[in-house]
């Protein structure tokens, strides 16, 4: 992607907001977070995904039944997942939990929404927003919260999940991005943490990440039951650059004796490797 600064900066809690303008794609923004890459709008397509594992979350949402969900987002960004369910299931309607008010603030009079979007921001961070959202009350709900390029440890302890699973519904899904590398021990200790609230687990990566050879994300899909795996894996298959799909066995095995992340004792993702996340 061929970018160019933006002109102005935002201070916010962790550092500096910066928006660069897309020069190839012309309703195209990368935001980034103390110069960590965190999302991509296009304002002009919704649907054009930049995000690796983005697409790989919207893969997940055009398997779920037609017609509008209610879907919660923890992590704000620049809500590019939330706008592509607008685009595509119109009608949606869609909480999304951002903290840090300075983002926010950009996004709306930066990146706007379209007026008829259900997009609804509160200005508080996940974990002490889950509880104030109603039981049984999500068809989706999405973890993709980072703070310094790293997941926040509260957000995959055995507690924090049990409140995912009461906000959704019976039918519902959790998505998570994750980053790990080799390894893998923090995501294998996730994946046994979610598999104790929402067994029906796939996860997708690359291959080589799998195998241990390198760092990236691993995007995390889980339901009680009815996970539709066949598709992710179809999915992922036919990705511009083809990942690899683990679910029933293969998640219990990957996960092996791995122990559970719990709020007395909760990890924090690994930190990722500079080349990898922030802009220089």
């Amino acid at each position: 992607m061929d970018t160019a600064p933006r002109a102005e900066n935002t201070p916010f809690r962790g550092g500096e907001i910066e928006l660069l303008a897309d020069a190839d794609r012309p309703g195209g923004w990368l935001l980034l977070f103390d110069r960590i890459r965190q999302s991509y709008v296009d304002l002009d397509d919704p649907t054009y995904l930049d995000f690796e594992y983005v697409q790989a979350f919207a893969d997940v949402v055009d398997l779920l039944p037609d017609g509008p969900i209610a879907a919660t987002h923890i992590g704000g960004g620049a809500a590019t997942l939330a706008r592509y369910i607008e685009a595509t299931r119109p009608g949606s309607t869609q909480i999304v939990l951002e903290p840090d008010t300075a983002v926010t603030d950009t996004v709306r009079s930066r990146l706007p929404f379209p007026k008829r979007a259900r997009i609804r921001i509160r200005p508080v961070a996940g974990r002490e927003g889950l509880p104030a959202l109603r039981a049984a009350s999500a068809d989706l709900l999405v973890v993709d919260a980072y703070h310094g390029g790293r997941v926040p440890g509260d957000l995959t302890t055995v507690e924090c999940l049990a409140e995912i699973g009461r906000v959704l519904r019976p039918g519902g899904v959790l998505l998570a991005n994750l980053a790990d590398g080799p390894p893998l021990t923090y995501s294998r200790r996730v994946a046994a943490t979610v598999r104790a609230v929402l067994p029906d687990i796939a996860i997708r990566a690359d291959p080589a990440v799998f195998r241990r050879r390198r760092f990236g994300n691993l995007v995390m899909a889980a339901a009680r039951s009815g996970l539709p795996a066949d598709g992710i894996t179809r999915a992922a298959a036919g990705a511009p650059f083809p990942q690899r799909v683990l679910s029933g066995m293969d998640v219990a095995q990957f996960a092996g004796s791995a122990r559970r992340l719990t709020d007395a004792h909760p990890v924090r993702s690994p930190t990722p490797p500079d080349e990898l996340w922030r802009v220089q």
